[in-house]
This record gives structure tokens, sequence and C-alpha cells, in this order.
């Protein structure tokens, strides 16, 4: 008699019995879901599985389209995998590496060899043509509509390692190699094979839309849009975030650090301090240079800088970074005065309400756009104002009996969310700005075909500093990242081009340090409830890092402001 198991499915709130052993796909089919666009990856047990994945025991299971974030990651793997795949068969010596998230997109480093018979055919690459990226693109279609399947291989992790070392794949290797897991999960396509830290999908003929472009001396990989799946997502160009992501780059190279498993060798061989100490000297020197220009914009005869403004999204290190840049203008002989744009909230009556009715603190115009434009302006003529308080236990404005006047080598150093918005400082003379953009742009790739979302960084920063300093724990934090992602691709995002310099608060041993924090608070968020899957996709991925102690990283870092002993108050 054929055993079965018990399946709750939470689309339709239906109870089934299947047989054991049953696919995903097979019982979304006998579950008897409608849904307005195909499922591509389901939750069990609020862990995400492909559709690959097989209970064997009573599940509770809900499934998931591309409008998910776990949908768009599973389509996104396995769109990754078919570029690979294309471009090995087209150039069997070429190098692809999934690299930097930008434009809504991804930038593809292909590197191409000029002498396909050369003894070492990288060792010399010709720059990417557009009939290469025509080639790509029609080979990447073809496998597409080819509908091929997608298989998922459970292997022990030493005959998965021979397996790459034989085809080269040595990224993959060192990563592999510092996991410790006794068996590996890969992938293949006909006979290509890779390795992916996600689920993916069941055959390539569920890939129905992607662009792939020329982009600089790369491509740029293009997705589906998720609040319009039927479109690719708008294509914007972000030359000064892809600058500074190249820069970063150009650090690693030296460094000779691009991915996970390099990370994890540094730290085994007991490297790690060295590398602390250059990361923490290269930011450092970053904001010196940054400085350096405020200064001699500020004595230059056609533009006198009197203010600066620092705006970046969630635990980008907003606070640190103005902290550390006013001390490096007062080595140039400036003296900063920092004004927090939180004290020019309206009362609370006036605030705009979102879509539910609550409060939306984060909108422009929860701001007294007026007073702050009133003031600046007479600031800068050098008039003495009042500075006003806002009280957040009455939701207030207030005088605050502060009042200040600008010497002649002041400068208002100003941070917030809003701060690169032109509609903020609409009645200023933009003379008198500079404009600074700080995020965690994570450089560091898992392996070649693997990137590390930058947006991972700043969610693990936030669930450490909420615990810690707001008495949030991480199924809280977690719940409302959403809800601040929203919020940041409306008032932060479209405005990160205006800056005159960007500035990338995240470290090369990073995710080395705040894995020890980060963990055990995962660790408590209950299977039961729905963000235990993002709680588990993080424990996962930290799985793959070597932990470094946090004694070792000195009291001025920007990480201090999540992690404690910051020798700065906040």
């Amino acid at each position: 008699m054929e055993q079965t198991i018990q399946i709750r499915c939470k689309n339709n709130g239906k109870t089934l019995e299947v047989p054991m052993g049953s696919t995903m796909e097979e019982i979304y089919q006998l579950a008897g879901v409608q849904m307005e666009l195909p499922p591509i990856v389901c939750r069990v047990n609020n862990k995400v599985e492909g559709l690959h994945f097989r209970p064997y025991k009573p599940k509770d299971v809900e499934f998931c389209d591309i409008t998910s974030s776990s949908g768009l990651r599973v389509y996104t793997r396995s769109l990754f995998m078919v570029l690979c795949m294309a471009a090995h068969e087209l150039w069997p010596k070429c190098r692809v590496s999934i690299d930097i998230p930008v434009s809504n997109g991804y930038f593809v480093d292909l590197r191409l060899p000029a002498d396909e018979e050369a003894e070492n055919p990288l060792a010399q690459c010709r720059p990417v043509a557009m009939e290469d990226v025509s080639r790509l693109r029609r080979r990447m279609k073809e496998i597409i509509d080819s509908q091929l399947p997608i298989h998922r291989h459970d292997a022990t992790t030493e005959e998965t390692l021979k397996l790459f070392e034989s085809i080269g794949s040595m990224s993959k290797v060192k990563l592999l190699k510092s996991q410790g897991s006794l068996y590996t999960t890969y992938y293949s396509i006909d006979n290509y094979i890779d390795y992916y830290y996600g689920s993916m999908l069941t055959n390539t003929g569920q890939i129905y839309l992607f662009g792939l472009e020329k982009f600089h001396d790369g491509l740029l990989l293009r997705l589906p849009s998720r609040e319009d799946p039927e479109e690719l997502g708008e294509l914007v160009m972000q030359d000064k975030m892809f600058g500074i992501f190249k820069e970063h780059h150009r650090w690693q190279d030296i460094l000779r650090l691009r991915t996970i498993g390099d990370l994890n060798e540094v730290i085994d061989l007991g490297y790690a301090p060295q590398l602390i100490q250059i990361s923490e000297a290269l930011q450092e020197k970053k904001i010196s240079q940054i400085a350096d220009d405020i200064a001699r914009r500020c004595g230059g005869r056609d533009s006198r800088i009197r203010m600066v403004l620092i705006a970046g999204p969630s635990s980008s290190g907003k606070t640190t970074t103005c902290k550390r840049l006013s001390v490096q203008l007062g080595v140039n002989g400036i003296r900063p005065i920092n004004i927090s744009l939180d004290d020019y909230f309206v009362d609370r009556e006036k605030t705009p309400r979102d879509a539910s009715g609550d409060y939306d603190y984060e909108h422009l115009h929860a701001l007294n756009l007026e007073l702050f434009n009133e003031q600046l302006n007479a600031l800068f003529r050098g008039e003495e104002v009042e500075l006003p308080h806002y009280d957040f236990a009455t939701g207030k404005s207030k005088p605050s009996g502060k009042k200040l006047r600008l010497g002649p080598n002041d400068i208002l150093v100003v941070e917030g969310i809003h701060a690169l918005n032109p509609e903020l400082t609409a009645q200023i003379p933009q003379e008198c700005i500079y404009r600074v953009y700080a995020s965690a742009l994570t450089t560091l790739l898992l392996d070649s075909h693997n990137y590390i979302p930058t947006t991972d960084n700043r969610l693990l920063r936030r669930i450490i500093r909420d615990h810690k300093y707001r008495a949030v724990n991480a199924v809280e934090t977690i719940r409302r990242w959403p809800s601040v992602r929203k919020g940041e691709n409306r008032w932060i995002f479209p405005y990160q081009e205006n800056a005159d310099q960007m500035f990338n608060t995240a470290m090369l041993f990073e995710l080395a340090v705040i894995k020890r924090q980060a963990e055990p608070l995962l660790e408590q968020v209950p299977e039961n409830c729905p963000e235990y899957a993002e709680a588990y996709r993080l424990l996962k991925f930290l799985h793959y890092i070597r932990p470094i102690p946090e004694d070792q990283i000195p009291p001025t870092s920007l990480l201090r402001e999540f992690l404690g002993g910051s020798s700065f108050k906040y």
C-alpha cells in the first residue's frame, strides 16, 4: 500500500494526503492552488525550498511566485546559471564573475581570452564586443527555449570538490573546503555543473524574461521587476555607484581578496589583524580625502561650501561617518557643527499618513521644510537663529533654547535619509552644499557565481543594533525590513547619484566580525513564525564564514556603531 503524508497548504487553507516522496511541483498540482503567476519556490515549515524538494513527513507549505523576495532570488540564481553555462559553451576558456548589483541589474565581469589556444588563455584578455553580447544573449535564449531540466544533486563534499577541481572552478573549491560540511548540493543543466547556495528553478523554461546589455567593460544582466513581473526593471544609470564598487575591487585585487573563500583562508593563516588594520586605514583615508575635497571647495572663490549633507539607507553607518568626517574636517581647520534633521519634524498631527493610515515618519513632508530652509539661509547670511527641538514623547516641536551663528570657519554637517533629496534644500543656494552618500556596499563574493546582497549586510547590522540599543528582537527587525526597504526605494535610492562623493561603509572583514553577534539572535527566531525563512537563510549564509573576534577591531571603527564599544558618543 502506498504511504502518504499530510500537507497543509497555506495558499488555499486545504489539508491533503499526498504520496510520500512527491516533489513540491507535484504537490502544487494536487493541491489545486490558483495563483495569478506560477510558483517557482515554496516555504516548507517556513524554510525556503525549491520545487525539487521531496517531503517525507507532514509539512506546512506555502507556494511563492516571482513577486516574493524568495521567488526573485531563485529566478535570479537560475538565470545566473544559464548565463554561465552559455558563456562557457561559447568561450570554454573564459572567466565569468556575477559581481555588482547596479542599475537595477547585475554587472557581469566577463573575461574573454585574446587567444583560446595560448598556454595561459586568460593571461591576456580582449574587450567584450557588442557581437559577444549578442552571441551570449542568443545562446541563453536557446537554453531557455529548450526547457532543459535543472537537476539537483546531493553528494559528499569530497566528491563535489574533486568535481569542481576537475573543471578548474577554484573559487568554489575554496568556499566548499572552508565550509566543513559532509555533504554538498550542486546543480546541473545537461553536462554543465555549478554550485549555488540557495534553491533553483526546476527547468530553464521557467525563465521567461531577461535583458543582457553591454555595460562599461562588461555586461549588465537585467531581471523582471517585482512590481510588474511582465516588464524588465527600469534601467537606472548609477555611474557613481558603479565607480565606488570598482574602486573597492582595485583594493581587493591588491589584497588578493575577492571571495569568502579568500577571506576564510586569510583568517585560517592568522592574518586577520593585518586585514583589519588595512581595511580600517583605507576607510579612514577615504574619509580624509572627502574632508580634503570639502576644505578645498570651502576656500574657493566661486564656491563657498557652508553645509555638508550626509544621506544613506538604514544601518549604513551614517552617524559614525558623520562623526569621523567631522574629525577630519577639524584636521583641515574647519569647525563642524552638527544639526539633526529629527529636530525639524512637524507636530505629530501634521505628519503625513501611509496607506495603512499610520503616521509616515519617513515621508519628506514629515519635516518642516519651510523652517529648515528659512533657518539655513539666515545662518548663511550671518544671522543668529534658535534651533528647534522635537519632543518625541509629546510629538511637538518647540524652541530648544540653543542659539547658533556661523563663524568664518564653521560648516554645518547634517545627516538624515532625505539629505540628498533636492526638495529638502530647494530654497538654499546649491553652491553652498556638499553631498555625501554613505552605504554598506558589500564587494566580496561567496564565489565567482554567487554574489552577496548588500542589503543582507545592512540587515545583519540592524538586527544587532536593534537588539542591543532598542530592545527589538530579530523577529521584529526582519518583519519591519520590507517596509524599511520600501521607504528607501522611495526616498533615498532615487537621489543617491546626486552625491558629490560616495562612501562605502562596508569593510572586507566585516561579516566575519558581526557573525558572532548575529548568529545567536537569528537562532532565537522560532520556526513557527514567517520570519524564520529569512533568519534561516541568513544563518545558512553566515555558516560559510570563519569568525573573527570583535576585540580585534578598534574603538573608532564604524562597526562599533552596531557592535558597541565605540569611542564616539551616540
